[in-house]
C-alpha cells in the first residue's frame, strides 16, 4: 500500500482530480453564493487553498517521478496536502454553505497540514540524489 503513495502516476491523477474539483466548487461558489458577501469571501479562499494544493499535489507527483531517496518525504507531503485540503477547505465550504460552526475547529488543522505538506516537499527536494539543475 505504502508504494501507492511513492507513485507519480497516484499524486499526478489525485492532484488533477483536486483541480478539476476546485474549479467546479469556484464556479457553484460564484452563482449560488453572491448575495451574502462574507460567505462568498470564505468560500473563495476555500476554493483558493484547494485549487494551490491540487497543484502542489502535481509537484508531488513530479518528485515521485524521481528515483531518489525522497520519495517517502514526497508522499508525506502529499498525504498531508490530501488531508488539508479536506480539513481546511472542506470545512470551510459546509462552514460556508450550511452554517454549522462544529467544522471550525478542523480549519486550522488543516492550515498546518499544508505547512507541514510545504515542509515535507522541501524536504523531498533537498534528499534527492539526482542533480535535475
Amino acid at each position: 500500500m505504502w508504494t501507492q503513495f511513492q507513485s507519480s502516476r497516484f499524486w499526478i491523477t489525485t492532484g488533477a482530480i483536486f483541480a478539476g474539483a476546485a474549479v467546479a466548487l469556484g464556479a457553484y461558489g460564484s452563482h449560488t453564493l453572491d448575495s451574502d458577501q462574507k460567505s462568498y469571501e470564505n468560500f473563495m479562499l476555500a476554493v483558493q487553498y484547494h485549487m494551490w494544493h491540487a497543484l502542489g499535489l502535481l509537484a508531488v507527483g513530479w518528485q515521485c517521478n524521481i528515483e531518489s531517496g525522497s520519495k517517502t518525504y514526497a508522499a508525506l507531503s502529499g498525504i498531508l496536502f490530501t488531508v488539508g485540503i479536506f480539513m481546511f477547505s472542506g470545512n470551510l465550504y459546509i462552514f460556508t454553505i450550511a452554517g454549522n460552526p462544529s467544522t471550525i475547529s478542523g480549519i486550522p488543522i488543516g492550515g498546518f497540514c499544508f505547512i507541514g505538506g510545504w515542509t515535507f516537499l522541501a524536504l523531498s527536494s533537498l534528499k534527492q540524489k539526482k542533480n535535475l539543475g
